[in-house]
């Protein structure tokens, strides 16, 4: 957390003096620009003015050059000076008339050439300009006017130390609301660490206080709908457990007390004995049940992949009816189908078995005496339904939303007497979302119930049919 801590502070920093950094030079940077393009505008112009003004004499004389630069009345410049053409000074208001000049910029515009200089310091602003002076075409001599401006490089100056005061104030208070502001962040991550690790622990009851709308909030309210998911799967986990070992060890229970029975019995006649073996071996035939469907629903669980196929509904319904016809004989129920062809999915064809089945044949434990299960198979433009409906005695409306919990069961006495375990819809709707279809249960008129699975029909390029 600490480096954390660092590296959110060095980025801010970071970003706070690249922003003091453009604060204090941009500003200053354009206004001296514009002074620099002011300076050159003003003084290149009044130096074009003295030249031409001069340019009206045959030859640069000291006195002729006086007189012309009293009536211009030139002020607000350190020095002005004018030579002629060979160099020579001829008017220098800092009084080196008579001297050839060693100033580079008057010789570049001896060569015909305008220059203009202009650098700031913190005391002022430099600037100068050197210009020809020509008469009827030939060259006669150059103009050099120079300007120290104070005032502006005061101001200048003034506004840079504003802006270092400024730049320090902004930066103290940007330091602290981020000393603040990650302080608050780490606190909050600390407090969401801390919460996981709670529930790494096994209390999947925490739940992680949130307030606000940023990401954090949005990340903590993800993690509390995780934990209260993690928290009902281990309350399903637990139940299966108690569930699953009390219907395994139910069957076992009766085994060891049937083979209590026999072996200490030792008067037990054959016919007696035949019944007590013949309940054992009923008992073991429903632990086998029992331990297949958990092992179906271990691997639905799993999510292991089966390679699809085409499956034909019709046939696998028609399959599923050979073996329910002695059930339905014995319960005095008929099952009626209408099934129609080029109803095929693209699944495996034991779980389209198993859906099938065990659809029929609760509908067949759980009905009436000369009751009826109606099954119907037939397809739609883009999907294929099957629909299972029986007269028996019906699901409540409480408990159609937990039949397909493990273990559940309607009416659990009756369940147990007709030798449910309460898996055969865990299996179904397992296998049923496996395959992407989808199962409904609604109530049958005037009674009983009504299954419908859908699944997506495959196209012929899926099918190869």
């Amino acid at each position: 957390m600490h480096s954390i801590r660092i590296q959110l502070l060095g980025f801010i920093t970071a970003v706070l003096l690249i922003f003091l950094v453009i604060l204090n030079i941009y500003p200053l940077t354009s206004s001296r620009d514009l002074i620099f393009e002011e300076k050159r505008s003003a003084i290149s112009g009044q130096a074009a003015v003295v030249a031409s003004s001069l340019s009206g004499l045959d030859r640069l004389a000291p006195e002729s050059v006086r007189e012309v630069l009293r009536l211009l009345d030139l002020g607000g410049y350190s020095r002005t000076v004018v030579t002629g053409e060979d160099g020579t000074v001829v008017y220098d208001d800092a009084g080196t008339a008579g001297a050839v000049t060693d100033i580079a910029d008057i010789l570049s515009s001896l060569g015909g050439k305008s220059v203009f200089r202009s650098h700031f310091t913190s005391e002022a602003f430099s600037s100068s300009c050197a210009v020809p002076v020509y008469s009827r075409g030939n060259m006669i001599g150059a103009v050099y006017l120079c300007e120290q401006d104070y005032e502006r490089a005061d101001l200048i100056s003034d506004i840079q130390r504003s802006l270092m005061r400024i730049s320090l104030i902004i930066g103290a208070v940007a330091l602290l609301f981020a000393g603040v502001f990650t302080t608050v962040l780490l606190r909050r991550m600390r407090e969401l660490v801390r919460s996981i690790r709670i529930v790494a622990g096994g209390d999947y009851a925490h739940r992680l206080e949130t307030s606000g709308s940023d990401e954090i909030t949005e990340l903590g309210n993800e993690f509390n709908h995780l934990t209260a998911r993690l928290e009902d799967t281990e309350k399903q986990r637990r139940r299966f457990v108690s569930d699953a070992s009390h219907e395994l060890k139910t069957p076992l229970a009766s085994i060891r007390l049937l083979s209590d029975s026999i072996v200490q019995s030792g008067s037990m006649d054959g016919e007696t004995m035949r019944e007590f073996a013949a309940d054992i071996g009923h008992e073991a035939e429903r632990l086998q049940r029992t331990t297949e469907k958990l092992l179906d629903l271990s691997r639905l669980d799993d999510g292991v992949q089966v390679i699809p196929e085409p499956v034909d509904l019709k046939q696998v319904t028609v399959d599923a009816l050979a073996v329910l016809n002695p059930l339905a004989a014995e319960k005095d129920v008929k099952i009626r189908c209408d099934l129609s062809d080029g109803c095929v999915v693209m699944a495996n064809t034991d779980d389209m078995f198993h859906i099938v089945f065990n659809l029929m044949e609760n509908a067949v434990k759980y009905n009436v005496p000369g009751g009826s299960v109606q099954v119907k198979v037939n397809a739609e433009e883009d999907k294929v339904l099957l629909t299972v409906a029986d007269t028996g005695i019906g699901i409540p409306e409480e408990d159609r939303l937990n039949i397909f919990a493990r273990f559940y069961r309607v009416d659990k006495a009756r369940s147990r007497a007709s030798g449910g375990s309460g898996l055969g819809l865990s299996i179904v709707h397992d296998a049923v979302l496996a395959h992407g279809g989808t199962i409904a249960v609604g109530q049958n008129k005037p009674q009983g119930s009504v299954f419908v699975v859908t699944f997506p029909r495959p196209t012929s390029e899926e099918t190869g049919i």
